[in-house]
């Protein structure tokens, strides 16, 4: 099992770091842009998809609310990455993370799952929608901060 601090075992802050999700639409690039926001600038961050998804409008209005904007670049799969060298994946997704392990299995690349909701399961208004999306942007706020962004004030 890998551990939940997402650091390696040195307790050393990752100097690339890859989300994983199922279509690199939604939970990986906004995990990406909320990373960006908060870890060191030196830490390199991408995210890619199990299979190639499209822009989500809603990804771009709740990373707009605190001020952030989404990776400009489209949703990509891991074939489509120009770097492949992780120190660290986190997995959003079930089937990104047996993905992942599957793909690192002969690799020291650590590999942690973060469960984090489908926000596009949700129907209703576009403001119950928008909540959704709003609770995805949080709990990876909280992931982030503290499984990864501690490790840089340590």
């Amino acid at each position: 099992m890998s551990d939940p601090a997402a650091v390696d075992n040195k307790g050393r802050m990752p100097g690339a770091i890859l989300f994983m999700c199922g279509m690199n639409a939604i939970r990986s690039p906004m995990a990406e842009a909320l990373a960006r926001a908060t870890l060191p600038k030196g830490v390199y961050i991408n995210s890619a998809g199990v299979r190639k998804g499209d822009p989500d409008p809603f990804v771009g209005a709740v990373l707009a609310e605190v001020g952030l904007a989404p990776p400009t670049r489209q949703p990509q799969t891991l074939e489509e990455l120009e770097d492949d060298f992780f120190d660290l994946i986190v997995t959003l997704a079930p089937e990104a993370h047996h993905q992942a392990l599957e793909l690192t299995r002969a690799n020291a690349v650590e590999v942690v799952y973060w469960p984090t909701p489908d926000p596009t399961a949700t129907t209703g208004t576009r403001e119950q929608i928008l909540g959704a999306y709003r609770e995805v942007r949080e709990h990876l706020a909280r992931l982030i901060e503290s499984r990864i962004a501690t490790r840089a004030k340590a």
